[in-house]
């Protein structure tokens, strides 16, 4: 019994070290970004969702749409390495669906309008918005 308290021991001191070291190394990679890249306007709904690739166009369009909701939109999908649909914007990576919970679809839609830049802003009867930067269109799919 022990030997298995020293070892949960032991490993949860590795985890606060580990977890204390990426921290240090995050505060490191924030001081040499811009101010405004250092903290994400929006966040992502699980790991497998990919944002990464976004580029400044679409970081700034959802950026807008947080400083103008007071809210970060959640990332459903991002990067789609293999879309379904043929042209889609999601496999250029130029696209992104979200949500914003507790916010009404209207005043989401309104935001995204509002965006320099911005290109398709679609609805979906889920919840889901899409904008991306492609040509100016509009659509709801419900």
């Amino acid at each position: 019994m022990q030997n298995a308290i020293l070892l949960a021991m032991a490993g949860l001191f590795a985890l606060q070290s580990a977890t204390a070291a990426v921290g240090q190394d995050m505060k490191r990679h924030a001081a040499h970004l811009p101010k405004h890249q250092a903290r994400l306007a929006y966040t992502v709904q699980t790991v497998s969702v990919r944002a990464s690739c976004f580029p400044g166009r679409l970081r700034a369009i959802l950026s807008h749409i947080a400083a103008k909701t007071g809210r970060r939109p959640v990332i459903t999908s991002g990067h789609r390495p293999h879309p379904r649909r043929h042209g889609s914007l999601h496999g250029k990576c130029l696209a992104a669906d979200f949500r914003m919970p507790g916010l009404s679809e209207r005043t989401i839609i309104a935001a995204a309008r509002s965006a320099p830049g911005i290109g398709g802003i679609g609805s979906y009867c889920n919840g889901i918005i899409h904008v991306d930067v492609g040509p100016q269109r509009r659509w709801v799919d419900c």
